[in-house]
């Protein structure tokens, strides 16, 4: 399994790997929601955005994470960012996470074309698991990943420690390649309604 940083495009979202030229707008696209980030492991806002590109830009050299900035394309604005990361080639999984969509990119079309072209870049390259793992406390965002069908596996407990300090509890999901076909069948037609 070979996961590659390359464009990945459908009618909706242009998903770009992280390179210089996006940075600006990038930073400006994550500098919103401190209570939003408050849930995250990491912080890509404010005065942490810098350390965490730079982390990121660390993570894709060495192979473990494709960050992705995400273009709407109906108006050629960048909403937020995505990734493939803990790429783990010799278990042939990845994580599919670190998203952030500005408000008005959210409960549209944006997040379930981003999934659909994430988790067939990943299945395509190889991979037998996708996880997806959020807070147990974001309800927004799990009921988002229930919508996909990706299957409900536990709580891990105290399984992160988020950039503010909380001990937070971890749900976790996973979409299997048995179960892709499925998956990608029902985000088909979700964004079908959208054409």
């Amino acid at each position: 399994m070979k996961i590659e940083a390359v464009v990945l495009e459908n009618a909706w979202v242009r998903l770009e790997p992280w390179v210089l030229p996006l940075k600006d707008d990038l930073r400006a696209a994550l500098d919103i929601e401190p209570e939003v980030w408050a849930m995250m492991a990491g912080t890509g806002q404010g005065e942490h955005f810098e350390d965490w590109w730079q982390a990121a830009l660390t993570r894709t050299a060495a192979g473990t994470q494709v960050a992705y900035a995400v273009r709407r394309l109906s108006d050629g604005a960048l909403v937020g960012t995505t990734s493939l990361y803990d790429i783990r080639p010799e278990h042939r999984r990845c994580e599919l996470g670190a998203t952030f969509y500005r408000p008005d990119a959210r409960g549209g079309v944006v997040n379930p074309s981003c999934k659909r072209l994430l988790l067939a870049h990943a299945f395509e390259a190889g991979a037998l698991r996708v996880e997806i793992l959020t807070d147990a406390l974001n309800a927004r965002s799990r009921a988002a990943i229930e919508k996909l069908g990706a299957r409900f596996e536990g709580v891990l407990g105290n399984y992160k420690i988020t950039w503010t300090g909380r001990s937070r509890d971890t749900a976790l999901y996973a979409v299997l390649a048995r179960d892709w076909p499925e998956v990608r069948a029902r985000l088909d037609a979700r964004l079908n309604a959208f054409a």
